[in-house]
C-alpha cells in the first residue's frame, strides 16, 4: 500500500512541475502594430518597465547565427576579471576548424598574442568566428566543448527554455538554436556585464593595429556606412546571418525621449531562389518596430501606492464595519498613449468579510489588472490601517453563535419540552393525589 501511495505521489509532483514549467505568467499587455514585418520572429521590449511590448512567434525555435556571440561573451566575461591585462596565444589548430566554412573572420593570425579584450572587440565587432573560437578554447581549458556546456548551462541560469547552444559562434547545427524571447533574456544579462555595451556600440576599432582596423556589421549604428539602414537611436549589439537557414538576425536597442527598448529579430529572408540578396529586413523590422514604440506607447500610472482601490466588511471592530486596501506598490506600465485608465481592467480576489484584529500592511487579497482581455500584473493588496479587536463584540457575537446554533436550538426544545412535561406530571399527579384524599366526618355534638 506503501509503495502505490509513493507512485501516486510522485506522478503528481512530476505533473504540477510540468504544469509550472509550461505556464507562462502574463506580466505585459502584447499590443499590435500597423505594418507588416518581413522577420519571421519578432520580440519588442521595454528596458525602462522590463515589459514586452510586442511578439511574433517569440517561442519559436530558430537559427541565431551570430546572434551567438552574444552568450560567448557571457561567459568569457565571467571567467575572467581583467580583460586587458589577459593574454591568449592563438593556436593555428583552432583556427583550421574554420577552413571551408566561408565564415566571418577578424583576421587573427596564430602565434600571435591578443589580450580578452582585444579578442572581445575581434568577436563583437566585426564577427569574427575566429576570435569565438580562441575565447572557447582558452576559457574551456583547451576543450571548446567544454565552454559549449557553460554556455547551456547559463542558458539555463537565465531562464531559456527553448534554448540549445552547439557552438560558440553560430554556425549551423540542428542541435543550435534559440528563441527571441530566450535572446532577450540573454541580452539583457549581457548589458551589465563590462565592457559590453560599449564594445557593442563601437562602428569600428583599430585595437589589432591601424592595418587590421576591425569595422562594425550593424549598419544601424554605422552612420558613414550604413545608407538608409542607419537609425541614430539605435545602439548596439550584435547581427547574425548564415544565409537562408537562419535569414537575417539581429539584436539591438534603441533609446529617445527617456525611454529605451530592446528587439531581437529573427529570420528575416535572405535571398531568392536566383541568389539575389534581399534588403536586410531585421534591420528594417527592428527601426520600424523602435519608431512605432516611442510614437505610439508610454509609461502610465496605473496604481499609486496611495490609491484606496477595495473596501472590506470587517468583524468584531469596535465602532468600525469596514477597512479600506490599498496596493502593495506602485504600478507602472508601457501603455499606448490613446488609453485611459478607465479601461484598464480590475479583477479583485479578497474575502467579503475579515475579522479584526488587523495590522496594518497585512495582506489581505490582490487585484489582477488587465487590458484588452490581456492580464498585465497582479498585485498584492494591504491593509491601510490597523484595527484592533473588540472583546465586548467577541463575546455578543459567542452568545449569539452558541444562541443561534443548531445544537443549542434542540437543547432549548428539549428542555422546553421536559419543563411541560413536567408541569403536566405535576399535574396529573396533583389531580390523583385529590381524588383519593380520605373525605373527613365531623361528630356533631
Amino acid at each position: 500500500m506503501k509503495k502505490i501511495i509513493s507512485v501516486i505521489i510522485s506522478c503528481l509532483l512530476v505533473l504540477s512541475s510540468m504544469l509550472i514549467s509550461f505556464a507562462v505568467p502574463a506580466d505585459a499587455a502584447i499590443f499590435n502594430i500597423d505594418f507588416e514585418l518581413k522577420c519571421k520572429s519578432v520580440y519588442l521590449e521595454n528596458l525602462d518597465t522590463d515589459s514586452p511590448v510586442f511578439e511574433k512567434d517569440a517561442d519559436a525555435r530558430r537559427f541565431p547565427a551570430s546572434t551567438t556571440k552574444i552568450m560567448t561573451y557571457i561567459i568569457t566575461a565571467e571567467h575572467i576579471s581583467d580583460f586587458k591585462n589577459t593574454y591568449v596565444t592563438v593556436k593555428d589548430k583552432v583556427l583550421s576548424a574554420l577552413d571551408g566554412t566561408g565564415s566571418s573572420t577578424a583576421g587573427l593570425v596564430a602565434g600571435e598574442k591578443l589580450s580578452i579584450y582585444q579578442l572581445l572587440c575581434s568577436m563583437m565587432i566585426p564577427s569574427g568566428n575566429d576570435a569565438a573560437l580562441i575565447l572557447a578554447d582558452y576559457v574551456g581549458g583547451g576543450d571548446t566543448s567544454r565552454f559549449v556546456e557553460m554556455m547551456n548551462q547559463k542558458a539555463q541560469e537565465l531562464g531559456c527554455t527553448g534554448t540549445h547552444f552547439s557552438n560558440p559562434h553560430g554556425l549551423n547545427d540542428p542541435n543550435h538554436y534559440t528563441t527571441v524571447r530566450d535572446m532577450g533574456k540573454i541580452a539583457k544579462y549581457a548589458m551589465t556585464l563590462p565592457e559590453f555595451n560599449n564594445i557593442t556600440n563601437m562602428t569600428g576599432s583599430d585595437c589589432l593595429g591601424e592595418d587590421r582596423y576591425l569595422i562594425t556589421t550593424n549598419y544601424m549604428i554605422d552612420a558613414a556606412r550604413g545608407g538608409d539602414y542607419y537609425y541614430e537611436y539605435a545602439s548596439g549589439i550584435k547581427t547574425g546571418s548564415t544565409g537562408n537557414d537562419s535569414g537575417y538576425c539581429l539584436v539591438s536597442t534603441a533609446s529617445k525621449n527617456g525611454y529605451t527598448y530592446l528587439c531581437v529579430a529573427y529570420g528575416a529572408p535572405y535571398e531568392d531562389k536566383d541568389g539575389n540578396s534581399y534588403d536586410n529586413g531585421a534591420m528594417i523590422d527592428s527601426a520600424n518596430l523602435y519608431e512605432w514604440a516611442f510614437n505610439n506607447l508610454s509609461i502610465k500610472t496605473i496604481l499609486d501606492k496611495n490609491d484606496l482601490v477595495k473596501e472590506v466588511k470587517i468583524n468584531y471592530a469596535w465602532n468600525k464595519d469596514s477597512i479600506q486596501l490599498i496596493p502593495a506598490k506602485g504600478y507602472t506600465e508601457i501603455m499606448p498613449d490613446d488609453v485611459s485608465l478607465e479601461s484598464i481592467d480590475r479583477t479583485f480576489n479578497v474575502p467579503e468579510e475579515i475579522d479584526a484584529p488587523v495590522r496594518e500592511g497585512d495582506k489581505v487579497g490582490t487585484v489582477t489588472l488587465s487590458y484588452a482581455n490581456q492580464d498585465i500584473a497582479t498585485v498584492d493588496l494591504l491593509a491601510s490601517e490597523s484595527v484592533d479587536r473588540s472583546d465586548l463584540l467577541t463575546a455578543a457575537d459567542g452568545l449569539k453563535t452558541i444562541a443561534t446554533s443548531k445544537w443549542f436550538i434542540i437543547a432549548l426544545i428539549t428542555v422546553g419540552v421536559l419543563v411541560i412535561i413536567y408541569i403536566m406530571v405535576v399535574g396529573v399527579y396533583k389531580r390523583r393525589n385529590k381524588s383519593h384524599r380520605p373525605v373527613k366526618k365531623y361528630r356533631k355534638f
